[in-house]
C-alpha cells in the first residue's frame, strides 16, 4: 500500500484499535465486537491466503446474508481480492453465467444452493476450491476450515491501493446477460463518508441488514455505518418478526428497504403495537402514501429521497424526502450529477435529458464489457441511461428512462424488457412481445407484456408467465400479459413502443 491510500480493510483496523470492545454486528446469537471481526477477518484472509489466492483473485458467494458473507467481504478487503456476490433470486442459468463471467477461483456456497453449483460443476474448470457453509458435503469442503487453517498462518502483504477492485455487483442485462459492474475501495468509502455526513452516522447507530448482501443497497449501508464504528443486525431475509424483533431489542436506527417491506412494518405495528421509534433514516423505493404514513407515525425520523445506481457506488442525490416531495434529492457533495441532451451538452433548469455522473464513485466499468464502456463513459462522463431534470433549487426529478435503457424496478431489482422480451419468444407460439412497466401498489412497478400468438397458435397468460420463469429469475416473469392480434407500428414498420405503452397500459 502506497503513502496515500486508504482502504476498506484499513476501516477494520482503525476500527479495532479505536472502537475495540463496541458492538459491530449481530448475527443470530453471535454478538461480534469491532476487535472479534478484525481477528476473523484476519484468520480467514490467512485461510485464504494459504490456497493460493492472491490480489486480484475472484471469490464468489451465493448464500443468503450471515456472518460468514460479512467475513468474507473483510478478508476480501485485506487481500486485495474481488468478492463477487450472486444474486439467489436468479434462475440457474442467470447464476451460472455470473460465475463464469467472472472465473473466480473460489466459490462460497449456502447449503439450500449447492444444487446449482453441483449442477454446473463441469462448466467451472477455472474454480479451485468449492465450500459450503454449515458441515462439510459431498465436494464442498467446510467453509469454517478456512479459517481454522489460517489460524496460526500469516497474510501476505499485497500491495492494494484504494482504486484496485473491491466487488464486482451484476446489474440487470441489456442485450441478455447481467453486466458486472466493478466498485473499487475508493468509491465505496467516498459514498460511506457522504452517508455518514448527510445522516450525522456515529457508534451509536445500528443498521438493520435486511437487504441482501449482493445488493448495493445492503452492503453500502453496512460499510458506512461500519465505517462510522456503528453496528449492523445480520437477517437472512426480510421477515416482519425478527425485523420488529431487531428494532426492539438492539434499537436499530436505519435501514434501508424496497416495497412492500415498509408498508408490512407500518401495518404491523399498527395492529400489534410494535415500537419503531428508534429508527432515525430510512432510504429506499415507496410511495408518498407509504412515505407519509411512516413519518406521520414516528416524526423524528426521516425517509431520504435517492437516485443512485450500482454503477455509481450508491446515492449521487439524496435528500429528505419531504423537503421536496416526488423529487430524488439534490447531489451530493462529492459528485458531479448533470442533465445533457444528444450531444452530451448541458441543459438548462427545467429541461429533460440524460443524467450523466462524474466523480470518485463511478465504477471502474463493467466486467468483460468494453465496447460497453467506452460508450457509457464517452465525453467523460458515466451515462446512466436514466433521464431527469433539475429544478431551481438543484433538485433532480426523475423522468423515466432513456429509450436505449427502459429500465423496471418490481420491489427494487432491475429489469430490462429485452432479457423478459427474450423469454417469452423463446416460447414456439409467441411471435412478438412487448414489455413495460406499470405502476403497482405493493411492488413499486410491475412488468406488463403485450404478446401476439402465431398463426394458429393459443396460450393462456398464466401458462405463459409460468414458461418465462423457467427461463430466466421469477422476479423477472411478467405479472400481467395482454394478448393482442397484432402490435401497433410505426411509418418505418418498426414495433411502435411508445404507442403500444400508451394503448395497454391500462388494459
Amino acid at each position: 500500500m502506497s503513502l496515500r491510500d486508504f482502504t476498506l480493510y484499513n476501516v477494520i483496523e482503525r476500527n479495532a484499535q479505536v472502537y475495540g470492545n463496541r458492538l459491530a454486528f449481530v448475527s443470530g446469537e453471535q454478538r461480534i465486537s469491532h476487535r472479534d471481526y478484525a481477528r476473523r477477518v484476519q484468520r480467514l484472509a490467512a485461510g485464504l491466503a494459504a490456497i493460493g489466492l492472491v490480489k486480484g483473485d475472484r471469490v464468489a458467494v451465493l448464500a443468503q446474508n450471515c456472518q460468514e458473507y460479512i467475513d468474507l467481504y473483510g478478508a476480501a478487503a485485506r487481500l486485495g481480492l474481488i468478492l463477487v456476490p450472486v444474486n439467489w433470486r436468479l434462475s440457474a442459468d442467470e447464476i451460472v453465467y455470473v460465475i463464469t463471467d467472472t472465473t473466480p477461483k473460489v466459490i462460497v456456497v449456502g447449503a439450500e444452493y449447492r444444487p446449482v453449483i453441483d449442477g454446473a460443476r463441469d462448466r467451472f474448470s477455472f474454480v479451485e476450491g468449492f465450500f459450503t457453509l454449515g458441515a462439510a458435503a459431498p465436494d464442498f469442503a467446510a467453509f469454517d476450515d478456512l479459517a481454522r487453517a489460517g489460524q496460526d498462518s500469516n497474510v501476505p502483504d499485497f500491495d492494494i491501493s484504494d482504486a484496485s477492485g473491491f466487488v464486482i455487483i451484476h446489474t440487470a442485462a441489456v442485450a441478455g446477460h447481467p453486466r458486472g459492474a466493478l466498485l473499487s475501495h475508493a468509491g465505496l468509502l467516498t459514498a460511506n463518508l457522504q452517508l455518514i455526513g448527510s445522516w450525522n452516522l456515529t457508534v451509536q447507530d445500528v443498521h438493520l441488514g435486511v437487504l441482501p448482501l449482493f445488493h448495493l443497497a445492503g452492503l453500502g449501508l453496512l460499510l458506512a455505518v461500519q465505517q462510522a464504528g456503528g453496528a449492523t443486525v445480520v437477517l437472512p431475509r426480510f421477515d416482519p418478526q425478527a425485523v420488529m424483533r431487531a428494532i426492539s431489542v438492539e434499537r436499530a436506527s436505519l435501514f434501508a428497504e424496497f416495497p412492500p417491506m415498509l408498508s408490512t412494518l407500518l401495518d404491523k405495528a399498527a395492529k400489534d403495537g410494535d415500537d419503531m421509534s428508534s429508527l432515525r433514516h430510512l432510504t429506499g423505493l415507496d410511495t408518498p402514501e407509504t412515505i407519509a404514513r411512516f413519518e406521520s407515525m414516528y416524526p423524528s425520523a426521516r425517509f431520504w429521497a435517492t437516485y443512485g445506481q450500482s454503477e455509481v457506488a450508491g446515492a449521487v442525490t439524496l435528500s429528505p424526502f419531504r423537503d421536496r416531495p416526488g423529487s430524488a434529492g439534490q447531489p451530493t457533495m462529492l459528485n458531479h450529477v448533470g442533465v445533457v441532451d444528444d450531444l452530451d451538452q448541458g441543459l438548462p433548469v427545467g429541461q429533460i435529458g440524460e443524467i450523466v455522473v462524474r466523480g470518485p464513485m463511478v465504477f471502474g466499468g463493467y466486467w468483460n464489457c468494453e465496447s460497453d464502456n467506452e460508450f457509457g463513459f464517452r465525453n467523460g462522463w458515466h451515462h446512466t441511461g436514466d433521464m431527469g431534470r433539475f429544478d431551481d433549487d438543484g433538485y433532480l426529478w426523475y423522468c423515466g428512462r432513456s429509450p436505449a435503457k427502459e429500465l423496471i424496478k418490481p420491489g427494487g431489482e432491475n429489469v430490462y424488457p429485452a432479457e423478459v422480451e427474450k423469454a417469452l419468444l423463446d416460447h414456439p407460439a409467441i411471435a412478438e412481445a412487448v414489455v413495460f412497466g406499470v405502476p403497482d401498489a405493493q411492488w413499486g412497478e410491475a412488468i406488463k407484456a403485450v404478446c401476439v400468438c402465431r398463426s394458429g397458435q393459443t396460450l393462456g397468460a398464466d401458462e405463459l408467465i409460468e414458461f418465462v420463469a423457467t427461463k430466466i429469475a421469477r422476479f423477472k416473469r411478467p405479472k400481467h400479459v395482454v394478448f393482442s392480434p397484432e402490435l401497433p407500428r410505426t411509418a418505418q414498420g418498426l414495433i411502435d413502443r411508445a404507442r403500444i405503452k400508451q394503448e395497454f397500459a391500462n388494459d
